[in-house]
């Protein structure tokens, strides 16, 4: 008897559309987005009836512009970073953090400085195990006990190739585990960035639309949704949903009773409480439903951690929507999401968006 073969030898290997690669593989900490903002550039010029950037550094893609009734995307390509702050006199470099670390992660890890002359390479160091006292290897080291090792042997060669300010990320890519189950070092919120963008891609194409589209490529979100506050209050849309990433608990260490039941691959999470309104959120899951995507609803009590906080406030007020990406290992060098889900996230806010009136205003 002949062995059969496996059951997906002859399925097609996923592929990772190239926009959102390259936005997954740019170097863009918050403040310096620069390489993610080139990606969108590239992508959305020529696609928008108008497209600009301002001076957050935000980018921003228009649809129909004349319409009565807006809908604003948002998702943020800023990441986490580190800073240079002070190089020694033997050439080793002491960092601030840009957004939130978990301090486990950052030793030993290589990590890419971004210069006015282009990269420099290092190693993240501390004191090794051997050399620390039993009770000592229980802590977890202090920024300050942590440095970038570049090779420097002096504080002159150090600062001769790098500035002080100059911000450096993670020597991490994407890659595909298994099928499109996916890790990077960014999907927080390149993935979100490429759903909003992608979105208004697929709708340029629609013959006629009734509302004006607002695709925003966020900055500065994780030192707390800046780039949203000022992009919701000059844009002012009737409507507004961010795109984020949320915590996939279907990992051995989550306790559902704290932080509820989402699953990796389950589809888009669409968010409910008071940050969203009503309205929206009935219209999001209706959309999910028409347009024949999965979706998982997460709860959440207070203002969210995405910019649909500073959406929902902006001006009188904003309608606010916020659909996201269950991740697991947030904020680390290896996040995980299943990229089957981010492509239901375009397709639902692709029949969101088609499903908003003319002259609707999700008043309540």
């Amino acid at each position: 008897m002949s062995k059969k073969s496996p059951k997906n030898s002859s399925e097609k290997p996923f592929e990772i559309p190239a926009f959102l690669r390259e936005l997954l593989e740019a170097k863009a900490p918050t403040g310096h987005e620069f390489e993610a903002q080139a990606v969108c550039d590239r992508y959305m010029k020529n696609v928008a009836d108008e497209y600009r950037g301002d001076v957050l550094g935000n980018r921003i893609a228009t649809l129909n512009p004349k319409a009565k009734t807006s809908v604003m995307f948002a998702g943020h390509i800023d990441e986490l970073g580190l800073q240079i702050s002070y190089a020694d006199d033997k050439g080793f470099l002491y960092f601030n953090l840009l957004g939130g670390h978990d301090l486990v992660m950052p030793s030993g890890r290589r990590v890419l400085i971004l210069t006015k002359n282009g990269v420099v390479r290092g190693v993240v160091g501390k004191r090794a195990v051997h050399l620390m006292s039993a009770s000592e290897r229980t802590k977890v080291p202090e920024v300050h006990e942590m440095w970038i090792d570049i090779g420097a042997r002096s504080r002159e060669e150090a600062l001769a190739r790098v500035a002080i300010g100059d911000p450096a990320v993670y020597d991490e890519t994407v890659e595909l585990l298994n099928g499109s189950i996916a890790a990077a070092r960014a999907f927080d919120d390149r993935a979100g960035c490429y759903i909003a963008m992608e979105a208004a891609r697929r709708l340029a194409k629609e013959k006629k639309l009734a509302v004006r589209v607002d695709a925003v490529a966020t900055t500065q979100e994780e030192i707390g949704t800046r780039g949203a506050q000022t992009a919701a209050q000059g844009l002012n849309p009737t409507v507004g949903v961010a795109i984020d990433v949320t915590h996939a608990t279907d990992h051995p260490d989550a306790d559902n009773r704290k932080f509820g039941r989402m699953t990796l691959s389950g589809g888009p999470a669409i968010c409910r409480g008071p940050n969203i309104n009503p309205l929206v959120f009935d219209k999001l899951v209706a959309a999910a439903e028409k347009a024949g995507v999965p979706y998982q609803v997460e709860a959440d009590p207070r203002p969210t951690g995405t910019d649909a906080r500073v959406i929902q406030m902006a001006n009188a007020g904003v309608a606010a929507g916020l659909i996201s990406v269950p991740l697991r290992y947030m904020h680390t060098p290896g996040e995980v999401v299943d990229l089957a889900v981010v492509e239901q996230c375009v397709k639902l806010l692709v029949e969101f968006t088609k499903s908003v009136g003319a002259d609707e205003t999700f008043a309540w």
